[in-house]
This record gives structure tokens, sequence and C-alpha cells, in this order.
């Protein structure tokens, strides 16, 4: 007896139908959708009506407040995804990019976020004339500057431990770059990336206030959003305003990750690295909406085809591996080698050059001897910083991560500490270090840290959740325990993951010095010594001469810690820690 071909037509007829799931998936999407649609169409208005507009601290205001400035972050955190991709691969793939690359991008993190906003304000207003699309523009790339490093580093650490046996088996099976990119390296590398995008939108909210609020000469354009209503209530000392202003972060962050983040880490789940199931599966109530929601699946059915028809497009080009045992092989790709770091080094002179020909005009060597005397104050409070903070923050993070149950109600919680701005907590330490009369150096310095300790935090979870559960199996089974345990499994297991979250806590502290040394409340204002607050300093009193001065001497720090620790560390960590 033959079998239809089709299926019978009630059967067909039904995927048409909604299920009852359809109810209430289709208006949490929609209504999202439309909401995004309208404020993104009020964003585009002339530049004239928000120039002479006003920010209103009335609570009504901050729902659509909220709505341009979740906007703003998720298109920083698209470009930072694209950059990541992009600018992550290039530097894991090629040795030569990579000597380059991964130094630039540590020195790129520890530049202040205000440098970039200086220097792009007006090329983005040129862009759009007259229209209020330059300043978002620019609003975004301040934000981008604030959320793609670690994401970039998060991505390039997983392509640099991907386990051998897997990048083997792409290879026999034939697979082209283009198809093991996408089928290995991105899934390996996506939990990673996940907890790092989730450390990102929350960092990102304490650069808005400094984002939504741009100079331009004698001109102040402020864009309306949760961070020129923050900056608003401070300037006003309006301290309900600002409780206001917490609470609709709050809302918003509790939002996006139900809505948003919660959903990735359950479906990135299974791309996690082990040959056991896991014991504890995270779960996601709107993630097992949209799962059963059958018109959401119907819709979604085309958009995963042409996605899969994307990866298989390109054809399967097998390569001929280069012939390393050729001796001429070997001296052409020495020759390569020398062109091209004496490439970099000539660039690398010539730009220093150009600092000391600025710089010499208007200033002494005594002024290079106090910038680099500062550059080491702050130096050692880097290093001690991060290693108190990796102290605390690194078994919290183990413990976290390996109980997938506890990681669920930690990581709204941590998202929310992390997007807590920082600078509200400068009145209080002014005032507590004015009252028991403590020493600014050393009082000032915990805030450094405060908003870039969350890096490692959030690193440590994601290296811990992806521990594979056969090896703590493993562990268990051979009674495994104490310290031994901290030494031989759990530090080794995310050390790498680790590594990635000191780098831009590094970076971030770099970065933070510039507004913590100097910190004010009312007329009492307090400074520490070091290269943030003469960075500052030069900034305020428009120096610009000593301004290039004191970015130099810490991108020249920042570029001697990634050579003499983090590089020699990620050396260790890619040959010795490799799950394979």
């Amino acid at each position: 007896m033959n079998r239809p071909l089709l299926p019978p037509i009630s059967v067909r007829s039904a995927r048409f139908l909604p299920s009852r799931w359809d109810f209430l998936a289709l208006p949490i999407i929609l209504g999202v959708f439309v909401l995004f649609a309208h404020t993104a169409r009020s964003m585009s208005a002339p530049l004239s009506v928000i120039e002479t507009a006003t920010i209103s601290l009335d609570p009504s205001s901050l729902p659509a407040y909220a709505l341009m400035t979740t906007l703003r972050m998720l298109a920083a955190m698209l470009l930072s995804i694209i950059f990541t991709f992009t600018y992550g691969t290039l530097a894991a793939k090629s040795r030569r990019a990579g000597a380059l690359m991964v130094p630039m991008l540590d020195i790129l993190q520890s530049v202040p976020i205000l440098g970039f906003l200086s220097f792009t304000v007006t090329a983005f207003l040129g862009l759009f004339p007259g229209n209020q699309l330059g300043a978002e523009c620019a609003a975004v790339f301040a934000i981008f500057t604030s959320q793609a490093w670690n994401m970039a580093f998060s991505f390039y650490q997983s392509l640099r431990t991907v386990p051998s046996d897997l990048n083997e088996v792409t290879y026999s099976f034939g697979l082209s770059g283009w198809q093991r990119f996408w089928r290995l390296e991105v899934p390996f590398g996506m939990p990673g990336l996940i907890w790092n995008m989730m450390m990102s939108m929350s960092g990102g909210w304490f650069f808005v206030v400094a984002s939504e609020a741009i100079s331009v000469g004698n001109t102040t354009i402020t864009l309306p959003g949760i961070g020129s209503y923050v900056a608003t209530a401070i300037a006003q000392k309006n301290l309900a305003a600002v409780g206001w202003s917490l609470l609709a972060m709050l809302i918003v962050i509790t939002l996006y990750d139900q809505l948003l983040f919660r959903p990735i880490v359950a479906w990135a789940d299974k791309f996690r690295f082990e040959d056991s199931a896991s014991a504890t599966v995270p779960r996601s109530w709107f993630l097992e909406l949209l799962n059963r929601a059958r018109w959401v699946q119907e819709s979604a059915g085309p958009v995963s085809l042409a996605a899969r028809q994307l990866i298989r497009r390109r054809s399967i080009i097998p390569r001929a591996p280069l012939n390393f045992g050729d001796t001429t092989t070997l001296v052409s790709e020495k020759w390569i080698d020398r062109l091209w770091y004496s490439l970099v080094c000539l660039i690398a002179v010539y730009a220093l050059w150009q600092v000391f020909l600025y710089t010499s005009a208007a200033l002494e060597w005594s002024d290079v001897f106090t910038a680099f005397g500062y550059g080491f104050i702050t130096f050692v409070r880097v290093i001690l910083l991060i290693a108190l903070a990796s102290l605390f923050w690194v078994p919290v993070g183990v413990w976290i991560g390996m109980r997938p149950r506890w990681s669920q109600i930690v990581q709204p919680v941590a998202q929310f500490m992390a997007a807590f701005p920082a600078n509200l907590m400068f009145p209080v330490a002014v005032a507590l270090i004015v009252k028991f009369r403590l020493n600014p150096d050393i009082w000032l310095s915990p805030l450094m840290v405060l908003g870039t300790q969350w890096y490692i935090l959030f690193n440590v979870i994601a290296g811990a959740s992806v521990f594979p559960s056969d090896l703590k199996d493993v562990a268990t089974g051979m009674q495994i325990k104490g310290w031994l345990w901290w030494r031989k499994v759990a530090l080794p297991g995310v050390f790498p993951y680790y590594l990635t979250g000191a780098i831009s806590a590094s970076g971030g502290s770099w970065n933070a010095s510039v507004v913590s040394e100097i910190a004010s409340w009312g007329n009492e204002k307090l400074e520490a010594h070091g290269l943030g607050a003469y960075i500052a300093k030069a900034t305020e009193s428009g120096d610009y001469h000593r301004l290039v001065l004191g970015i130099a001497v810490m991108s020249l720090f920042v570029t001697i810690l990634n050579r003499t620790v983090w590089r020699p560390l990620y050396n260790y960590a890619e040959r010795r820690l490799k799950l394979s």
C-alpha cells in the first residue's frame, strides 16, 4: 500500500492556526517592535528641537527616556557584535595581525571614553547636518566604545583555545574556513561572549550619562534619555529624581534580562563542550513560549533556512597545506615576518616622534619625569586593585557558575550592580574621607575598580558555567577536594576566561582613574596623586600638551603591562589549559 506523499489537509492547515501560546507571544513581540519603531522615528527630529528642549524630571517622562536609552544601547551592541566577529577573528587567525591588534585593543579600552567623543562628534554631526541623527550616532559610538573591547577580547580568547580535536574533525569533514567559523568557532565562543554582552550592556549605563550630554565648542546637545535624566538630577541635587532613575534602570535591566539575555543563555547551553549532559539546564520562560508558539515558529522558519543556506553556500574547496618543511617556504615566511615587524616598529617610532615634537614645543623633561612618576603610582594602584578584586570575585564566580540555579538568580542582580552608575558613589566617598580625615591616595583608589570589577565576576561565571560536567564528575569520583580541587580543577578550568575579565578590568581601571583620582561634592574636592588626576587636570585647564603626554604615558604603561603580564599568561593558557 502506497503512503500519501502529502500529509492530510487537516494536518497541513493546522500549521496556520494559532495556538494558545501565540496569543501570549505575539503581543509581546509586536509591542516591542512598535515601541522601538515609534522611538526610532522620534530620534530623527531636527537638531533645533533638542537644542532648545529641557530634560523633565517628572517620573512620567522616564518610560520614553528609558526606551530611547535602551534603543541606543542595543544599536551599540549590534555594532559591537559585528566588530567582535571581524576584529577578534582577524587577531586570532593572523599571527602577524594579532601581534599588533591585541595590544591596540588593550590600549583602546584604557583610553578615556570622553576622548572618543571629542574627536567624533563633529564628524557625525557633519554627516547629518541639522538633524538629531548625527548626535544619536555620536552617542551610539560612545556607548560602543564602552561595550566592544571586552567582547572582542572574549571572542579572541575563545578562538585561541578551541580544542585541537574539534579543529581536526572540521578538517576531516572538509569544511571551509567560512563553515568552520559558523559551525565550530562561533558556537564554542558563544557562552563566554554572551556573558560579556551582558556585562557590556550593564557597563554601558555608566557612560550613558556622558554620551547623552554632548558638547561641541560652546554648544551643548542633551539627548533625551535616562543618562541625561540622571545628569540633570545630580546637577539639581534632586535625590528623589535620582531614586526614580535607579528604579527605571532596574525595570529596564529586568526586562531585557528576561526577554533577551535569559533566552540567549538558555539557547546557548547546547554549545557546552562536554561528553555528558549537564545535570541542570538553564531555562527561560520566554524561550519556551517562543518554541511553543506556532506562528512564531512558522515565521522564524524561513529566516533559519536562509541562515543555514548562507553557511552552506560556500563551496568546499580543499586547500593545500603549506609545506613548512620546504626551505624556500621557511625563508619566505621569515622575511615576511621581518618586513611586517619592521613596518610596525617604524609606525610606532613615527607616532612617538610626533608625540615628542608636539609635547617638546611647550614642555620640558621635568614634565615627562613627572608624568612617568604619576603613571607608576596609578600602575601600582591598578595591579593591587585587580589582585584584590580577583581574590574576592574568582571564588564567588566559580561557586555561582557551577550552580546554574543560583546563576539564574544572581544574573539580574549582578547586571544591576554592574549598571549602577559608579559616579553616584563619589559624593559618599568624599563625605566619608573628609569626615574621618582619611588619606585620599588610599581611599579614593577603590573608586577605580568599583565599576570594572564586574568584568572579572562575569567572565569567571561564564567559564565555570561551561565547565564540562564529565570533568567535575571525574574530580568527584577521585575525591579531589579542598585546595587541591581549586588548584587542579577549578582554577585551570576558568583561567582563560578569568584572563579576559582581568584584562578588561585592568583597561577599565586605567580609564576610570581619570574620574576617580579627583572626586568632588559641593565645595569639597579631593585629589589623589596619579596619572588619572594628571590627565583630568590637563583636560579641565585645556592644556592639550600635557593631555597628549598623559595619554601617551598611559598607553606606554598599558603596553608594558600587556607584554610582560597578560601576553605570557595568554600564551600559557593556550599551551597548557585547552580542553583537548
